[in-house]
Order: structure tokens, then C-alpha cells, then sequence
């Protein structure tokens, strides 16, 4: 059974940093595309960035230069860095697994979900 747990989101200040983990169980597959996204209420759930088994990474133009996916294999775990952090950042943060090689960042590619762990970042 794949499990994904997402930890760190928090309350900040506009400009600042803050570290996302998802911790997941039940998947020690290739290939396999990991990534996070993000949602806010009434509007469509957006990718955020994505890293493959290979290491490659997608990240959307938003949050490029800012934020950085990586992966820890041996911790089976996922992680976005968040820095420079802005309002419009606010969202549930949610990390996903597919069990295939990364595409694009569409959220309905990805088959497993972790239940979200809130971002909130004030001006």
C-alpha cells in the first residue's frame, strides 16, 4: 500500500524560507515521477515541480529560481525547498507519486496523493 505523508508547512513572512518533506511508504519501484503541487479553494490544483528516478526536474515558471525539489532515495523521502516565499505562494501543498517516468506537470497524471500540509505567507 503506497503511502505519502507531508510535513513542515507553516505560517511566514513574505521573503522567507520554508522546508516541505513527504515521507513515502509502499513504493520501491523505477520508474516512478514524484512532484508537488498545490491548491488553493475554488481553483484547480497546479504543479509545482516534479522530479523523476533520474533525478530530472520540472518546475512551474512561478516558483523557478525560488523553489527546489529533490529526493532522498535512501530515506524514501521528498522534499521543496521554498525560499523567497510570497503571498501568492499561500495554498495546500500536496506531494504525488506516479509509477511512471516524469511528463509534465499536470496533477491528473499522478495516482498517489499525501493529504496536504498547508503554506500560509503573509505581506
Amino acid at each position: 500500500q503506497v503511502q505519502l505523508v507531508e510535513s513542515g508547512g507553516g505560517s511566514v513572512q513574505a521573503g522567507e524560507f520554508l522546508a516541505l518533506s513527504c515521507a513515502v511508504s509502499g513504493y520501491p519501484y523505477r520508474p516512478y515521477c514524484m512532484g508537488w503541487f498545490r491548491q488553493t479553494p475554488g481553483k484547480e490544483r497546479e504543479g509545482v515541480a516534479i522530479i523523476g528516478a533520474d533525478g530530472t526536474t520540472t518546475y512551474a515558471d512561478s516558483v523557478k529560481d525560488r523553489f527546489t525539489i529533490s529526493q532522498d532515495s535512501v530515506k524514501n523521502t521528498l522534499y521543496l525547498q521554498m525560499s523567497n516565499l510570497k503571498p501568492e505562494d499561500t495554498a495546500m501543498y500536496y506531494c504525488a507519486l506516479d509509477r511512471t517516468r516524469c511528463g509534465s506537470l499536470v496533477w491528473n497524471n499522478f495516482e498517489y496523493w499525501g493529504q496536504g500540509t498547508q503554506v500560509t505567507v503573509s505581506s
